[in-house]
């Protein structure tokens, strides 16, 4: 495992872009794992290591999460800002044909990409979002988003996660330490999230009505693979159930005892993406 970042105009503005690489930077195969709205690269520590044996695995931190930099211009915390800066970290890996494993955000984004003309992404895991984004779901989530919430240790700051993460499903102790570990930055009284409260400033203006993607799903040619919580207010049953028939025609898995989203640490969750990516 290697940290590295490139730095990037966004906008008129040059911010860091910092990624976890795994793996022989000389494999054969590649494989982008892009994180959720509030998450960081580290939440794939588990998938990227059981992959990195057969191939590089690329774990970046979005503009305004983790290791990255934050960006003066809140307005630019948007899709296009994000799929410029992926595209940058592509061509300064040299990678041209990838394996994209996205979670929620990082699913959307893969999407995104995927329905391009040109697009280098050969193999698509969406982890629990679709075509279909239920303002109820990105209200629920927006209700939190601009929290800036100042805890005493990394008991108390565990603890928010706890709650807020709980859709996630069954998780170890360890596990639970690991997100909170990397999902922290130190302040001086203490800890706080490790993410831009600015980013809420975009994301909340999506909670105003039902977003549709259909037409981008239908553009989609790449073999796909769907994950879902079985509990999920994010990715609806119908509208998983109908990427399975048009577009790509997904192949589709549900996880019960779980809601948005699966963490992906789990053996099982594990296998499952790695069969799909690699065959192996």
């Amino acid at each position: 495992m290697r940290q590295a970042s490139l730095d990037l105009n966004v906008g008129g503005e040059t911010v860091r872009l910092a990624y976890t690489d795994w793996g022989d930077p000389a494999a054969p195969r590649t494989v982008l794992c892009v994180h959720g709205l509030t998450r960081n690269g580290r939440d794939f520590d588990a998938l990227a290591e059981s992959m990195s044996g057969m191939a590089r695995v690329v774990c970046p931190d979005m503009p305004g999460r983790g290791r990255s930099g934050w960006l003066a211009d809140k307005e630019a915390y948007a899709t296009s800002t994000y799929l410029v800066a992926l595209k940058a970290l592509l061509a300064d890996l040299g990678a041209r044909d990838v394996a994209w494993v996205g979670t929620s955000m990082g699913g959307l984004l893969g999407m995104l990409m995927a329905a391009e003309a040109e697009s280098p992404i050969g193999r698509l895991v969406i982890n629990d979002i679709g075509p279909l984004i239920p303002a109820a779901a990105v209200r629920r989530i927006a209700g939190y988003l601009g929290d800036d919430p100042l805890f005493p240790d990394g008991a108390a700051l565990e603890a928010r996660l706890r709650e807020v993460l709980a859709p996630f499903g069954y998780l170890t102790d360890a596990q639970w330490r690991h997100l909170a570990d990397h999902g922290a930055r130190p302040d001086p009284r203490g800890l706080r999230l490790h993410y831009d409260p600015g980013i809420a400033v975009m994301f909340g203006k999506l909670g105003e009505k039902d977003t549709e993607l259909w037409p981008l799903w239908d553009a989609i040619r790449c073999p796909t693979l769907v994950l879902r919580g079985a509990e999920s207010d994010l990715l609806l049953a119908a509208t998983a159930q109908e990427m399975t028939t048009r577009g790509p025609m997904a192949t589709l898995v549900e996880w019960p005892g779980m809601g948005h989203a699966p963490a992906l640490m789990d053996a099982g969750q594990i296998a499952t993406v790695r069969r799909f990516v690699l065959g192996a």
